[in-house]
């Protein structure tokens, strides 16, 4: 499947960033798990997994609020992503998935749309070498809705001036997939190719 040329199916591809072009998400874990910890919240890995692609804020209201523990959701998320930013060194790029953006770049529009903040998902692109690989970067303060609304890879196609239809998009959530289906794109499942 990753060696499929998808110029001669759809005219745009979509690429989330965590799980997706970047193995980042047991890095992830470890930062969400650390910092949540020190303020007494539990976040397990499976739970962790279920709300991929959900904003940080979010997350921490969720769980602040199940666990019934007073945080500052913004105060935390900054914390959690300086604590991912100290393990940015350490990420692997998804190559399978690095390799299908690197064979379709300047052959059709692709771009990159994300739950993640921008200073994180940019730090990650410059990190594997790829930015200049997309004609748009769509993250989290781009729209008022998240995954699974379809509005960050509504926004993508727009950016890219494709056609929603015409779009394929790389994910690794249950909530990304949720959001493309709403977007009418049809998703492929990058979960087999990550690492075992």
């Amino acid at each position: 499947m990753q060696d499929a040329d998808y110029a001669n199916e759809f005219a745009g591809l979509i690429f989330d960033c965590d799980g997706t072009l970047s193995h980042s998400m047991p890095l992830h874990y470890v930062a969400w798990r650390d910092t949540m910890s020190r303020h007494g919240i539990v976040f397990t890995e499976g739970r962790f997994y279920s709300m991929g692609g959900m904003p940080s804020e979010k997350i921490i209201t969720t769980l602040s609020q199940e666990q019934d523990v007073s945080v500052d959701a913004d105060a935390l998320a900054a914390e959690k992503e300086a604590a991912f930013a100290n393990l940015i060194d350490q990420l692997p790029a998804l190559e399978i998935v690095v390799d299908v953006a690197r064979r379709h770049h300047g052959r059709m529009p692709m771009s990159v749309a994300s739950g993640g903040i921008r200073p994180i998902i940019d730090r990650q692109l410059a990190k594997m070498g790829i930015a200049e690989l997309f004609d748009a970067i769509v993250t989290a303060e781009d729209t008022k809705l998240h995954k699974p609304e379809p509005d960050v890879f509504l926004e993508a196609a727009r950016r890219m001036g494709v056609e929603p239809t015409q779009c394929l998009v790389f994910e690794d959530s249950p909530l990304g997939f949720q959001a493309a289906e709403a977007a009418g794109m049809k998703w492929i499942d990058v979960r087999p190719w990550h690492p075992s």
